[in-house]
């Protein structure tokens, strides 16, 4: 692929990128560029991770060496439970791979990297502490504002988490850091500080939030909200039943945008279509190659939300029956 396919590969399903001149800059100096992505381990992964696993796949078609960092000590800093920590890790560990298999991702290039193994070096810790002093409270609490649970009575461990989340990106020597736009504040003051210690600024890479099952965000801490790894096809049939779905509307639908952002880039990517299956007396089963096609079928209420509903249901269990096995069950209970 020449610079501009990889960057349009790159742009496929994204919010924002800063800058994209120096996204493409990289791309025509680089030929093995470094990107990574940072997941706390906190609540239980569900299937809006789905999001990152198929970004970070496009990463690497696109010629990129994935770095996957597995932050225990953020963890730790964002209210996980000490003496859970590592459990939780060995959970993340299990199941994040397997998601990478399930969208058949090419994990040659992708290195899977835990937080504390370089975290808690003589270095990094100096570093975090030159920063710390140029950094005020108030800046770091704007930072994290949109990931870190700072509640009524903010710690002084979620103030770091930014400050080491901007490290990670000299720490773990990439050249691109890749997340949800949520992360919008602490990617910005990693840009803005990270050349106050010396270190050049990264590309930052943002995808946009899927709103949950109740049409607001997809949250681990809300079970309703969204279909976890290992739910079986029964308890997935059920939640998209329940899932909010107004006929003829795409705002706020997160069946839709599932859809949008996982099971048609995988469709596309495969040359496969989504069919949604219907009797005879309702149309019979139809087909759509594109979210575009499928989209203007639902706005135009060509689709019932039922049938949208039981068509999606039938992916996701298809992706999730990869979780089938006893061992990241018995992590999951262990750990949460």
């Amino acid at each position: 692929m020449t610079p501009e396919e990889r960057l349009a590969l790159l742009k496929r399903n994204t919010q924002e990128i800063v800058t994209e001149e120096e996204l493409l800059n990289l791309l025509k100096q680089k030929k093995k560029p470094v990107v990574y992505l940072g997941t706390a381990v906190t609540g239980r992964p569900h299937i809006g991770y789905f999001v990152w696993v198929l970004k970070m796949a496009d990463f690497i078609k696109a010629g990129f060496t994935v770095k996957l960092l597995l932050a225990d000590l953020h963890g730790a800093l964002d209210n996980c439970p000490w003496d859970v920590l590592e459990k939780r890790y060995k959970y993340y560990s299990e199941v994040i791979p397997l998601m990478f298999k399930a969208v058949g991702a090419d994990t040659k290039s992708l290195e899977i990297v835990k937080g504390s193994s370089y975290q808690l070096d003589k270095k990094y810790t100096l570093d975090l502490l030159k920063m710390s002093t140029f950094t005020s409270i108030n800046d770091a609490k704007r930072a994290g504002s949109e990931v870190v649970k700072f509640g009524d009575n903010p710690k002084l461990s979620g103030l770091l988490y930014p400050l080491m989340q901007a490290l990670d990106e000299e720490y773990l020597q990439v050249d691109v850091q890749y997340g949800g736009v949520d992360q919008r504040k602490i990617l910005m003051f990693a840009r803005e500080n990270l050349p106050k210690v010396g270190y050049r600024p990264r590309v930052e890479v943002m995808t946009p939030l899927l709103p949950g099952l109740l049409g607001k965000k997809m949250s681990a801490s809300d079970p309703k909200s969204k279909v976890d790894l290992l739910d079986d096809e029964k308890t997935v049939q059920q939640k998209l039943r329940s899932a909010y779905c107004e006929e003829g509307k795409v705002d706020d639908n997160g069946v839709l945008a599932f859809l949008k952002h996982v099971v048609m880039v995988l469709k596309q990517d495969r040359k496969e279509k989504f069919v949604i299956e219907r009797p005879e007396k309702f149309g019979g089963n139809v087909e759509f190659k594109s979210y575009e096609e499928l989209e203007k079928a639902y706005l135009q209420k060509k689709i019932h939300p039922l049938d949208l509903k039981n068509a999606t249901a039938k992916e996701i269990s298809s992706l999730l029956s990869i979780f089938d096995g006893k061992k990241a069950k018995t992590l999951a209970e262990e750990a949460y």
